[in-house]
């Protein structure tokens, strides 16, 4: 994966730049020790890995301002890092880069039950949000399957969803507001706690924009009182594409189910193992789960349940009780653990139109066996979100290089059928490449000058998300300059 030359004159300054960071944060806050660096030099996409020249890990939004002060008057680039949980490679370093961590930024700052809504810091974890409400029967929709460990930060820079968000919608659906900092270190608040700002949605330019336009450090979110119940179905298939017909259906029908969620038998198999959530040993499984009061409930898995029996599943099976409720989703929820347990896989992100899975699954076979890797799929089916693991073995010389080239042909293929190269893990460096795919040049220019609005320097996360040819005179020129 090709990164930007170091620049030698930055990295020859690197006492200097120590010495100026520790100047305005805590010693321990300045990480720049060689061994210690290696920390960062990856996120869960590590296959590629760099130490970063140095990391910082400020605990306030003025810490963060006045790293990126210094950052910005040494013409040093930063790149911002939540709980280094992205799969897109979004928080990997270049040797001549700062990494800007927001783990110490993990306060709750306000909560208002009666107008729905929690401002936290956002180095604070998504299961925590909702941790942080639940007393009070409410919770936070977005639940990314790392839920457990990725930040609030990441979530609003990759715009994560999860498998609720077929109801909830993502992260973008959620957030009402965010006071962040400009690579110049300046901090501006864009929305509030309301459901809409006034003036232009800069809030829908920052969400997604994959820690480009300046580094988030607190978040206004939308909290929601709890269903007065849940309940999830399990359905078992002979074949993928079956599976994927019965999701088109039931998508068609007008119910809507909190979540749809899809495993093949590669991944049932690592999850049954791993989670004993009581899966039935099948081609395709899915979990369909609704919401509301027992009679809703009765109501809508019933229709859902009779669409089931059209495609002649080999189990259909009801939850029973809250524990075998929590066992389904457990199961779900370690998938991505399961599978690392057997095999090193890439995780893919494409997203599809619902009316397309059975096509795109039969591709993905057909791909698969061309290439000769297995793959499992396991993804968020009521909203498209696909997410193939592509299984190769890193210690086989050439292995990755045919995972790399596979996995651009599955993402080609999802934009081919009239959907794009990432739902919620991001471009990041993963899909850099394939950016021609889906926009034309013309579409990527104006891309490039919201970026020239928002860090006319270009030094926040400069190498990621667009090809490095595309922007190689902004990067380039900008350095010369300094």
């Amino acid at each position: 994966m090709e990164m930007p030359t170091p620049d030698a004159g930055i990295l020859a300054k690197k006492s200097r730049l120590v010495a100026l960071l520790q100047e305005v944060l805590p010693e321990d806050a300045v990480i720049h020790e060689p061994e210690e660096t290696r920390a960062y030099e990856c996120d869960a996409l590590t296959a590629y890995k760099c130490p970063p020249l140095a990391a910082v890990l400020p605990a306030s939004t003025e810490e963060v301002a006045a790293v990126l002060k210094i950052c910005h008057a040494e013409g040093v680039p930063v790149v911002p890092r939540g709980s280094g949980t992205s799969l897109a490679g979004g928080a990997l370093p270049t040797a001549d880069s700062v990494i800007l961590g927001v783990a110490k930024l993990n306060q709750v700052l306000e909560t208002d039950y009666d107008n729905r809504f929690i401002r936290v810091q956002t180095g604070r974890t998504n299961l925590s949000v909702t941790g942080a409400v639940e007393a009070e029967d409410f919770f936070y929709a977005p639940d990314p399957s790392s839920q457990l460990a990725c930040a609030i930060a990441g979530n609003i820079a990759m715009n994560s969803g999860g498998a609720h968000c077929l109801k909830y919608g993502v992260t973008t659906n959620n957030l009402l507001g965010v006071t962040m900092v400009t690579m110049e270190g300046e901090v501006v608040e864009i929305g509030g706690a309301h459901l809409d700002a006034g003036g232009l949605d800069l809030l829908g330019v920052i969400c997604g924009s994959e820690g480009q336009l300046g580094v988030v450090t607190e978040a206004t979110l939308r909290i929601l009182r709890k269903p007065e119940g849940a309940r999830p179905v399990l359905m078992g298939f002979d074949s993928n594409e079956v599976a994927g017909e019965c999701v088109s259906d039931i998508i068609k029908a007008g119910v809507l189910p909190v979540a749809i969620e899809f495993m093949d038998r590669p991944c049932i198999e690592a999850c049954e193992n791993f989670a004993k959530a009581g899966y039935p040993m099948c081609e395709a499984l899915l979990i369909v789960e609704v919401e509301g009061s027992d009679a809703e409930i009765d109501a809508q898995l019933g229709l859902i349940k009779q669409i089931a029996r059209r495609h002649n599943p080999v189990e259909l099976r009801e939850s029973a009780s809250a524990a075998e409720s929590a066992a389904i989703w457990k199961g779900r929820k370690s998938a991505f653990g399961a599978m690392g347990q057997i095999n090193d896989y890439m995780c893919l992100d494409g997203t599809i139109p619902v009316s397309e899975l059975p096509r795109v699954l039969r591709g993905i076979a057909e791909l698969s066996e061309r290439y000769g890797l297995d793959v499992a799929n396991v993804f968020h089916a009521g909203d498209g979100n696909m997410h193939p693991l592509i299984l190769f073995d890193a210690n086989k010389p050439g292995d990755l290089e045919l995972c790399e080239e596979m996995g651009a042909e599955v993402l080609k293929l999802c934009v081919d059928a009239g959907g794009c190269l990432t739902g919620e893990h991001g471009v990041g460096i993963e899909k850099r490449d394939l950016m021609t795919e889906q926009f034309t040049d013309a579409d990527m220019e104006m891309q490039l000058r919201v970026k020239d609005v928002f860090d006319p320097a270009w030094l926040l996360n400069p190498a990621k998300v667009f090809p490095l040819h595309v922007t190689a005179p902004r990067r380039e020129g900008h350095t010369r300059a300094a």
